[in-house]
């Protein structure tokens, strides 16, 4: 296609199962069907990918769904209007506990302990702790504005802990979380496949629950950019969304799959086993990639980031939550290029709250107060 602005492209991804439809796109020669030319950039953390969009050195990426509405919002370390032109993928994320906690939550349970792993047996260990002047828990996610770190905070407080108070979040690029888990830095966290498989296998980990469990169909990366970027470059928009929509629509045949897993292995990409890739890729419903409009970028998936934004106090009760899904999320996009290829797309752009399965955000309010505090320190129920 001659007539694109840019047809020559730098694209980022972070070295995690959910990365497939770019290096898909890659591998299937879908780019190159659709006329671009892309350079793919394994990045070492998102920080690296938010800065590197922000100052042009990558084109789009590979980015956390929440990501581009923070720094929209201005939110965040970097202060920059950002898109999110497509959803790449649904679900894929886990939350993995370290054994040696695992074992502590069996003795402090009164009732032996399963997966999925409700919330208020690790209540049970965090009161234990603080009565006993210990250290609290260290739990990871990946980037303060992530999937990962709102279902750990409404996990946690599901039992009644309170993720700002009776634990110490931190963030960890999700490559290093395996290694921190098994030198004792951190005792669990959330991050997507295929880093909750490999601590699994190498029997340092045990998934506590999946974020499929607490969110059936929840939204996990999304194609993102600069709103400079996207105006400049209309066409060239257009084609890149269409080229990652053939590789997502591949990826969800079953049948692709191994050979996902295998093409994600490379050093190049995830770097990890193939058998721990597919591992993952083969669990139903886990990552979906395209089916049931996967890949529409939903205002109202938007809406709910927001409110755990303002929630968690990242973000001040007074903002637009609608103005600045309307502005970030950009449905326009999607179905311009979707509509070309034939394909459907909702009439609506947003749900009503609760029709997409996902999890409650009471207000912030609605926090462990201080009385439950003292009380969870001194063993009250």
């Amino acid at each position: 296609m001659s007539d694109l602005e840019r047809p020559k492209l730098a694209l980022g991804i972070i070295p995690l199962v959910d990365c497939a439809p770019i290096v898909l796109a890659e591998a299937l020669g879908a780019f190159e069907r659709h006329g671009l030319e892309v350079e793919i950039r394994r990045e070492a953390s998102w920080a690296t990918i938010r800065d590197k969009v922000a100052l042009g050195l990558l084109d789009a990426a590979q980015m956390l769904a929440p990501m581009p509405l923070a720094t929209t919002l201005g939110i965040d370390s970097v202060s920059m209007p950002m898109i999110a032109a497509m959803t790449l993928d649904l679900n894929g994320n886990a939350i993995t506990l370290s054994q040696a906690l695992w074992r502590e939550i069996e003795d402090a349970a009164p009732q032996p302990v399963s997966e999925p792993l409700d919330a208020r047996a690790l209540a049970a260990v965090v009161r234990n702790r603080a009565a006993a002047g210990r250290a609290p828990l260290a739990l990871a996610s990946v980037f303060p504005f992530s999937s990962h770190n709102y279902l750990l905070r409404l996990w946690l407080a599901s039992g009644g802990i309170d993720p700002d108070r009776d634990v110490r979040l931190t963030v960890v690029p999700p490559p290093h979380m395996v290694a921190h888990l098994s030198g004792g830095v951190i005792d669990g966290y959330c991050v997507g496949e295929p880093w909750n498989q490999q601590a699994a296998s190498l029997g340092i980990g045990r998934t506590a629950v999946t974020g499929h469990q607490l969110w059936k169909a929840m939204p996990e990366k999304v194609l993102g950019t600069t709103e400079a970027w996207a105006q400049r470059h209309p066409r060239t928009m257009t084609a890149l969304i269409k080229a990652l929509i053939e590789a997502c629509a591949w990826l969800d045949e079953p049948a692709n799959r191994a050979e996902a897993a295998r093409v994600l292995a490379s050093p190049r990409y995830v770097n990890a086993p193939a058998e721990i890739i597919a591992r993952s890729l083969t669990m139903p419903d886990f990552h979906v990639f395209h089916r049931g409009h996967a890949n529409f970028p939903w205002r109202s998936h938007a809406d709910w980031f927001v409110a755990q934004m303002v929630r968690w106090g990242q973000a001040g009760a007074d903002v637009d939550a609608s103005a600045v899904a309307d502005r970030v999320f950009r449905p326009d996009l999607y179905r311009a290029a979707a509509s070309s290829m034939g394909i459907h797309c909702p009439t609506e752009d947003r749900k009503p709250a609760g029709a997409h399965g996902e999890p409650a955000a009471p207000p912030a309010s609605d926090r462990p107060g201080p009385a439950d505090r003292v009380n969870a320190a001194r063993g009250a129920d």
